[in-house]
């Protein structure tokens, strides 16, 4: 009975220390359960998720440079003066499946103050542009386009002369928030290709686009300004129209952005309003950068003002280099 003992005792401490011995040696057990992946490991359950689609992608910058000169019993001549520039750039862009839908805001504003002059405060930069794009796509470089382009400016502009005989400046207003404002929709084929480094191209060419000047302001109105019939505030046009949108990183720390906008009136074929806004940022690091930026305006509606001689169909021109602070976010 004893032996019997002994024995089975012996068996039950080799079976124990067999089974002591496979633990080390024990592989977790892996389910897949819906793509997702469930690991067992003694009482511990470790479970690895898909990672879930992004179909949003926003961001923007916002930019501030500011100079001051100050004189005080200064020999060399000159006099003191106060520049200001910010701007806001935001982006939201969304693509799922077949659909992208891309939206941009930009807002300029820089004022320019010099002490011993009338006005001493005026405006030197002051821009408003908004822009959104819905597509299908049709390929993969290829979409079914619709796109709503609005810009304008948010104060008065004002053109500062000195009139025969006077001692001081005068003005004149020029323009001023919804007068006027710009607004075209246009539905298209738009050709779209991502790079590397978040490079982007897109161009779009649509048959078939509306343009709508609106001059909300009285005065401006009556006078006939930018197009639209004396008195009224809404001067509507169909045509053809060609957009492009870049975004390219030309060096290291360089990258240039830019828009272009070309509208043509059916009737008048051939007849393009131009509008071009460029940027090329320069990165010192990550909060400072030199930017320079250039908007170039042609429209045959609006007629100029000349120093010498009557208003005029001209080019207008803006180019403007700021070094300050910048942040991505």
């Amino acid at each position: 009975m004893l032996k019997r003992f002994l024995v089975s005792f012996l068996l039950l401490l080799t079976a124990y220390g067999l089974v002591r011995a496979q633990d080390p040696l024990q592989k977790a057990d892996t389910l897949l359960i819906s793509g997702d992946t469930i690991i067992m490991l003694g009482d511990s359950v470790i479970i690895k998720q898909a990672p879930k689609p992004v179909y949003w992608e926003k961001g923007g910058n916002y930019n501030l440079s500011i100079q001051q000169v100050s004189l005080s019993n200064w020999n060399a001549g000159g006099s003191s003066n106060l520049a200001f520039n910010t701007g806001l750039n935001l982006f939201a862009n969304y693509k799922k499946d077949l659909i992208i839908w891309d939206t941009k805001l930009t807002i300029n504003l820089g004022f320019n103050r010099q002490g011993g002059r009338s006005f001493a405060t005026r405006k030197t930069n002051d821009n408003f542009f908004f822009i959104t794009k819905y597509g299908r796509e049709l390929s993969p470089k290829w979409f079914l386009s619709t796109q709503l382009d609005a810009r304008t400016q948010l104060l008065a502009g004002y053109r500062y002369f000195r009139p025969a005989g006077a001692e001081e400046d005068a003005r004149t207003r020029l323009s001023d928030f919804l007068a006027p404002a710009y607004i075209q929709s246009s539905t298209g084929l738009n050709y779209r290709r991502d790079f590397k480094n978040k490079d982007r191209l897109s161009l779009i060419a649509s048959p078939f686009t509306g343009r709508f000047t609106i001059v909300m302001d009285d005065s401006l109105s009556n006078a006939g300004a930018f197009g639209v019939v004396p008195g009224e505030r809404l001067y509507a046009e169909a045509g053809l129209s060609f957009s492009s949108m870049t975004d390219f990183q030309i060096l290291e720390n360089v990258r240039w952005r830019a828009d272009l906008n070309l509208f043509t009136n059916f009737e008048r074929l051939g007849n393009f309003v131009v509008n071009l806004n460029s940027v090329i940022s320069f990165r010192v690091n990550k909060y400072i950068t030199t930017r320079m930026e250039t908007i170039l305006i042609y429209d045959e509606k609006v007629f100029i003002p000349q120093d010498n001689g009557p208003p005029k169909q001209a080019v207008q021109l803006q180019n403007a280099i700021n070094f300050g602070l910048a942040l991505e976010f």
